[in-house]
């Protein structure tokens, strides 16, 4: 006799940014590779989900958009596309609705599809940064998240804390590519010479960039008037070559621009020290063993928000995962060229500052251990434990 075949699973995917995007190709992989022709994706992805087929509902360009001025503006447009996704998802009737970071339209669109269809389950790829600011969100995500997958080993304890849905820790993509950060022993040759390899990591966003490059460059003046010998280097993505060019046209010491993921790794693997806006690049060059000086420049409307909701000691990722303040952070009026100059200065010399950060920086890989699995597996398996348990249960231990 036949044994009878699950059914098809339909699973629905959201990422609106290159970050999510990334995340949910690897774990659409992982589920083909577990369902094969038993699942089938639709959503909202890019390129690489595009490649493991996911045909977008919209291009995730129209998203791109960063300041509270320009949301704004684009407020209208933005609403459509959030209602326009939760209905095509209604329409779809997934197995499980996976939503991936961008919590202002993932989530939004995640509590339109609970209200009117309770019985799809929701897992949320990515904790919102609850932790850092809006505390209440994690009471309010139980009406609406059955499970949240984190990227950040202390993130369970702060849902258990905060009365949350169920949290696990499933390992930061970062984990799965060491390699490509880390250098060889040529390459370890070159970090170790003269004159030191620095890092320039302005941004990821037009607005970052902006906000950034002229105290960055005024900076990397000031360290060549003091007579400190260095090889600049800027790593940047395609889209933003053209701003970043226009930026540092007056830079007194011009910078080697270098294109593209495959080059940005190659420079960490021979950089001596960084100065980089804070993010999550801070933890990508302190699993390189970068030491860093990290910055960040708004404009006064978010910084007027951001002083009165932030509630954690730093904003730097690395700091938080680490569970000590060994990178130093220049906030808004902090960030200045003399006071970055001489941080910098630091770092890229042997004193206790630098030493202080190698040293921490060589406990992370025990401190983000995910054991023999990697983030997109561990992801996968509580995405498909979910589907089998259905709605309003717990899919896998919150560790």
């Amino acid at each position: 006799m036949m044994q009878s075949r699950d059914p098809k699973r339909r699973i629905c995917l959201i990422a609106t940014e290159e970050s999510g995007d990334r995340l949910g190709s690897a774990l659409m992989k992982v589920l083909r590779q577990r369902l094969g022709d038993g699942v089938e994706f639709v959503g909202v992805g890019g390129r690489t989900m595009a490649r493991e087929g996911l045909e977008s509902l919209f291009p995730i360009e129209e998203l791109s958009i960063v300041g509270f001025a320009a949301v704004v503006q684009q407020l209208p447009k933005i609403l459509r596309l959030i209602r326009n996704t939760a209905d095509a998802v209604l329409e779809a009737a997934p197995d499980a609705l996976v939503i991936i970071d961008s919590p202002d339209f993932t989530h939004r669109v995640a509590r339109r599809v609970r209200a009117k269809n309770s019985a799809i389950p929701i897992v949320d790829y990515v904790s919102p940064q609850l932790w850092a600011w809006r505390p209440g969100r994690a009471r309010t995500m139980l009406g609406y998240v059955d499970h949240v997958l984190g990227l950040l080993p202390f993130e369970p304890e702060e849902y258990r804390k905060l009365g949350g849905p169920p949290c696990s820790y499933v390992g930061h993509p970062l984990v799965e590519q060491l390699s490509s950060l880390r250098p060889n022993a040529e390459e370890q040759a070159r970090r170790n010479a003269e004159p030191p390899v620095l890092l320039v990591l302005p941004g990821s966003r037009r607005s970052e960039v902006r906000h950034h490059l002229g105290v960055f460059g005024a900076t990397i003046g000031r360290l060549q008037a003091e007579g400190r010998a260095f090889e600049l280097m800027l790593p940047t993505m395609p889209h933003l070559e053209a701003t970043i060019r226009e930026g540092i046209a007056s830079w007194p010491v011009k910078p080697n621009i270098v294109i593209g993921e495959n080059e940005k790794r190659a420079a960490f693997r021979i950089a001596h020290a960084a100065l980089a806006k804070s993010g999550t690049v801070t933890l990508e060059l302190a699993l390189s063993g970068i030491p860093m000086v990290t910055a960040y420049r708004v404009g006064a409307i978010e910084a007027f928000i951001l002083r009165r909701a932030i509630r954690v000691s730093s904003v730097i990722l690395a700091n938080l995962v680490i569970g000590k303040e060994v990178i130093p952070e220049y906030l808004q009026e902090e960030c200045t060229p003399e006071k970055l100059a001489p941080a910098l200065h630091d770092v890229l010399t042997e004193s206790p500052l630098r030493r202080r950060q190698v040293e921490a920086f060589a406990q992370l890989d025990q401190i983000m251990s995910t054991g023999n699995k990697s983030p997109s597996v561990l992801a996968a398996d509580i995405v498909l434990a979910t589907i089998r348990k259905g709605r309003g249960t717990s899919s896998g231990v919150s560790s």
